[in-house]
């Protein structure tokens, strides 16, 4: 990959990973919830996701499941489930105390590793930068050793601040008792995320994460 090929793909994941997305509320939400350092256990639950995404990319799976409307539309269907439900669920509990450090490291990195997973955005993503940005003529595994550094780089930087941003506006928020309104706002980012899902049925309608 060339230098200037190198930076285009760099701007895109820039911009991939840095719209707010489910994985950015989780981030947040983890943040404010469960402080530091635990909250980091959810963005190792992005990183193994991306690792894995990234891999299958290259070996074709996310053009095939692009090629299938009907196994995209499950994922689509499945991922805008878990979304509401997360939702709801949020909604429901917004107004309770929050108990600071309350879930353990494995139940944030499963819960963090789901939400990447099950969102069908996040395909969009993957095949677009597999198919705009990885050269033809050269072998995929040395274009690999240049994406998969730079990629899981940048996806670290991001969800680290945002988690880092929830941390912050938990702590504010926990001393004033103010952070009900807050919860509830991501909350309800994950039902419009979920209806959205739903209602757009198009693999490039979105491509944030």
């Amino acid at each position: 990959m060339s230098f200037e090929a190198w930076t285009v793909f760099a701007t895109f994941w820039v911009v991939f990973v840095t719209t707010p997305g489910p994985n950015a509320v989780n981030c947040i939400e983890n943040g404010m919830k469960h402080g530091l350092p635990r909250a980091f256990w959810g963005v190792a639950g992005i990183l193994t996701q991306a690792t894995c995404f990234l891999i299958l990319s290259a070996f074709g799976i996310t053009g095939l499941l692009a090629a299938s409307p009907a196994s995209l539309g499950v994922m689509r269907l499945v991922g805008a489930g878990v979304l509401i439900w997360l939702g709801v669920r949020g909604l429901l509990q917004a107004g309770r105390p929050v108990v600071s450090g309350s879930k353990g490291g494995g139940t944030i990195y499963l819960r963090a590793l789901l939400i990447a997973t099950v969102n069908a955005k996040t395909v969009a993503g993957y095949l677009a930068a597999f198919t705009q940005f990885v050269q033809p003529d050269v072998e995929i595994w040395v274009q690999m050793r240049v994406i998969l550094p730079t990629a899981l780089a940048i996806t670290t930087l991001s969800y680290t601040s945002y988690t880092a941003l929830g941390f912050l506006l938990g702590r504010s928020a926990l001393g004033l008792a103010m952070n009900v309104w807050f919860r509830r706002l991501m909350a309800i980012c994950f039902i419009g995320y979920g209806v959205a899902l739903i209602l757009t049925g198009g693999l490039g309608a979105v491509v944030s994460t």
